[in-house]
């Protein structure tokens, strides 16, 4: 059986904010990408055309700044916070009359830059919960990659991702839930794009993702099954696609794995306890910091997807039900 631990508070892991050292001043995804603002993106960035119509695209500008304009328009009560901003790949080139200039005499004014990859992020600091002895802040954010996007045709419709959850202040981990998620929103024009965030965060149960996210401090597992759902997360990677068809998915990648697995002795903040266990609170936390090396075009969804094993999980050992990962 596994073992279950239910415990008299939710509040029984808590973590004073002023004492944390672990990663506290990173940002909410790290891996190749670097930190701009928005008025850079604005001013010093180029936008790309499809090149058969020469029509524009819809820029990393415009997506953030309407969903700030969003943000302020259904929380009104609330002052977000300016967008956090991570970039990567990016794109650069030069004027016209540059051509032919050797790349290390280029001036300032003859480059021209843009990021293909772009993701962000909008506190609303007066929406703060204390979950499992954790601040977290209500947040919303999305992800733009042109690499979705077919440039050397004519316009079409162009991809986003959208999201809004909870930003975990002790380790700037984001937790998202399935119905705070969009994965591929599809639109033609920056109007469309604020009636499928209306959508989106109008939609979303907060006070279900907070409830789901308290019942996992009620589990933990000791370091004997915390060793097997390591080793059968590692054969599921290697398990041909139509037997992890069978299993519950699980996107985290060999390398973060370690990383998880490393943080189970080491952080300060979500290591096992002194009886070498674990709640599942923890664990999830481990997962979703690992999840921040991930490269910007998947990061979210590999966040999405360890909230539903982590549930999956608790699913599995508050109902005794068979499970693949854990010894039953």
């Amino acid at each position: 059986m596994v073992t279950t631990v239910v415990s008299s508070s939710i509040n029984n892991q808590i973590v004073d904010e002023t004492e944390v050292i672990h990663k506290a001043s990173s940002g909410f995804i790290e891996a190749n990408t670097i930190k701009v603002d928005l008025k850079h993106l604005k001013d010093d960035c180029i936008i790309p055309v499809f090149s058969k119509d020469n029509e524009s695209t819809i820029s990393h500008y415009q997506f953030i700044n309407k969903a700030f304009e969003t943000v302020q328009e259904l929380f009104p009560d609330f002052s977000p916070k300016e967008p956090e901003i991570r970039v990567s790949h990016v794109i650069k080139g030069r004027i016209p009359s540059a051509i032919g200039k050797p790349a290390k005499e280029l001036l300032e004014e003859e480059k021209t830059i843009y990021y293909e990859r772009c993701a962000f992020l909008i506190e609303l600091h007066q929406a703060k919960e204390n979950v499992n002895g954790n601040s977290l802040i209500l947040s919303v954010g999305g992800v733009r990659s042109y690499s979705q996007e077919n440039l050397y045709s004519k316009k079409s419709v162009e991809k986003f991702k959208i999201f809004i959850g909870y930003q975990n202040k002790v380790c700037t981990n984001l937790c998202i839930a399935t119905d705070g998620f969009s994965n591929e929103v599809r639109i033609s024009s920056i109007g469309e794009l604020h009636t499928d965030m209306v959508n989106l965060f109008s939609n979303y149960d907060r006070i279900k993702h907070l409830g789901m996210m308290e019942r996992m401090s009620k589990f933990y597992l000791n370091e004997e099954q915390f060793a097997h759902l390591i080793g059968k997360i590692r054969l599921y990677q290697h398990l041909e696609k139509s037997e992890q068809k069978l299993k519950q998915p699980f996107l985290l990648n060999d390398g973060q794995v370690n990383s998880v697995v490393r943080d189970y002795f080491n952080c300060p903040n979500f290591s096992r306890d002194d009886n070498k266990n674990i709640s599942l609170w923890s664990l999830y936390n481990l997962f979703t910091e690992s999840n921040k090396s991930s490269y910007i075009d998947n990061n979210l969804e590999r966040n999405v997807n360890v909230y539903e094993f982590i549930n999956y999980l608790v699913y599995s050992i508050q109902n005794e039900q068979p499970n693949w990962f854990l010894p039953l």
